[in-house]
């Protein structure tokens, strides 16, 4: 992929060394030249001194292939101002703006705006610590679904996934065994120790919890 990134911070220039690793082209545009030493030695992409939403630097970035755009500086009106200028004047297809304010955060993405809230985030993350500690809603943007572990008893081992699974509330995706973490077909057998990792429905995580004795 082709990534522009705006904002070279402590997140910005951990997802353009993270991209770059994995062998995508990326640019990274900041106001200060000093932000590019957190990128390292090893950042073989492109950086760029300006403004993110400066028409002719971002046509320098080359946004006209972009596959992707994220503005993740410290400032909502930037991350906002640049991520509109990329999907309304340059038609980047995929463009994702960094918001601390929640407000602003539900505004426009109610007006069709990739936005990330860190803020959200990271008190969603707290939540869940604090009150269901196994259960994690954050991974998953719908507030329908949520992400639930959970330890097999000596009752379930010998039972196949199957007949765990309740269709449309649970559904188990993953399972951590201690040789390793893997995907399980209907007939997949469950042993003790193992972690079950599953979609559950927020509305029958209730009836889950009294189903397994959480």
């Amino acid at each position: 992929m082709y990534v522009i990134i705006v904002g070279c911070g402590r997140v910005g220039s951990e997802l353009a060394k993270l991209l770059s690793s994995e062998g995508h082209d990326v640019v990274i545009v900041d106001r200060s030249a000093e932000s590019f030493e957190r990128l390292g030695s090893t950042f073989n992409g492109l950086t760029l001194v300006g403004n993110g939403f400066d028409l002719n630097l971002l046509r320098q970035a080359g946004i006209g292939k972009a596959d992707s755009f994220c503005a993740v500086t410290n400032g909502d009106n930037t991350n906002l101002i640049a991520a509109q200028v990329a999907k309304k004047i340059f038609k980047v297809s995929k463009v994702i703006a960094r918001v601390y304010d929640p407000q602003r955060a539900h505004i426009y993405a109610a007006l069709g705006m990739d936005i990330i809230s860190g803020t959200i985030l990271f008190a969603a993350m707290l939540r869940d610590k604090v009150i269901e500690s196994r259960f994690s809603s954050y991974l998953i943007e719908t507030k329908d679904l949520g992400v639930i572990e959970i330890d097999v008893a000596k009752e379930l081992a010998g039972v196949s996934i199957k007949h765990v699974n309740m269709p449309g509330e649970f559904l188990v995706v993953a399972i951590r065994r201690i040789d390793g973490i893997i995907i399980p077909e209907p007939d997949t057998v469950l042993k003790e120790q193992d972690v079950l990792m599953a979609a559950v429905k927020v509305a029958s995580l209730k009836k889950i919890k009294e189903k397994f004795g959480l």
